[in-house]
């Protein structure tokens, strides 16, 4: 059966339908890296704000 490191501790953990928190070794180490998502410990960048908008010309004057 193939193994692979649990992403939270680096333990080998069985990549399989047997075991129920794959790719985790173990359901502590599933919840603990579930409540470092939820307190916001990691996060996914986000380029939006450094790229314009289509349709909108910040120079433009709206006042007219």
């Amino acid at each position: 059966m193939p193994t692979v490191a649990c992403p939270r501790c680096g333990a080998p953990a069985l990549f399989a339908p047997e075991n129920a928190w794959r790719p985790f070794c173990s359901e502590r180490c599933k919840l603990i890296d579930l409540g470092n998502w939820a307190s916001e410990n990691y996060r996914v960048p986000d380029d939006s704000a450094s790229q314009p908008v289509p349709g909108q010309d910040d120079d433009a004057d709206d006042s007219r």
